[in-house]
Order: structure tokens, then sequence, then C-alpha cells
């Protein structure tokens, strides 16, 4: 349905290094770039996912939005959570199995540097139990 989306961000360097780090984990790369723009997929040139630099941009969506982008496996998700905490992020709710989202809701909650809220989520029957060293 979609074909991309962007975030309007107030530091496009800032901005870029945390989007590097936590889509990398996802398998997705910078795909196109200008002075002002970043776009993120898997194809050269085809970008589904963006940062603008806005510099007077003062504010996000509030509570109710977020973007949750798809990932393929457990690791993806606990990786997509270190990375966004050791690259400006914060915490926004764990990342582990979220049974109030479903039995099998596999994700990952944080806020980038600009305070949207994102999410890695892996839902279906291939959660398995995680050992104790996580």
């Amino acid at each position: 349905m979609l074909h991309h989306l962007s975030f309007a961000v107030t530091d496009l360097g800032r901005s870029a290094a945390f989007y590097d780090a936590v889509l990398a984990t996802l398998g997705y790369r910078r795909v196109w770039a200008d002075a002002t723009f970043i776009g993120y997929g898997l194809e050269e040139g085809k970008d589904l996912f963006a940062l603008k630099h806005r510099p007077a941009h003062t504010g996000v969506p509030g509570d109710g939005f977020h973007v949750a982008f798809t990932a393929s496996s457990q690791s993806e998700v606990l990786s997509f959570h270190r990375a966004a905490l050791a690259h400006g992020g914060r915490d926004n709710g764990g990342a582990g199995l979220h049974p109030e989202y479903g039995p099998d809701y596999f994700a990952a909650f944080v806020i980038d540097p600009d305070g949207y809220r994102i999410e890695a989520v892996l839902m279906g029957g291939s959660i398995q139990p995680l050992s104790s060293d996580g």
C-alpha cells in the first residue's frame, strides 16, 4: 500500500548515524542520498524509508503514531534494540515477547533521537523461547 515514508529530522548527520545502525540490523541500507535527504531500502535508488533534513522542525506525531519495521528473526529484533540504544535512541517498551499484542508478537520498541517511536517486529510461528543469556 505505501511506497515510502519519510521523517523530518533536525540533525541529518545524527539521524543518519542512528538509522544506518538500526536499519542495518534488519538488512536495509542507504540507497539514495544528497545534502538534505537519505533514503533506505534494499535496492539502489528505491527508498522505502527516508530522512529529510528540516532544521526548524520542532515536533513529531504524538502517542498512537509509530512505524514498525519487519524483522526476519528474533536476533534481528534484539540487534535492532541494542543498536538503537547504542546510537542515541531510548527504550520505549523493551525487546522481547509482547503477549499484550498477541501470543507470537516479538518486538523491540524505541524512540529515535528526534522523538519518533519506532519498532522492529517479528510475528508468526517462528518465535522460539530464548536462552537465559538472551
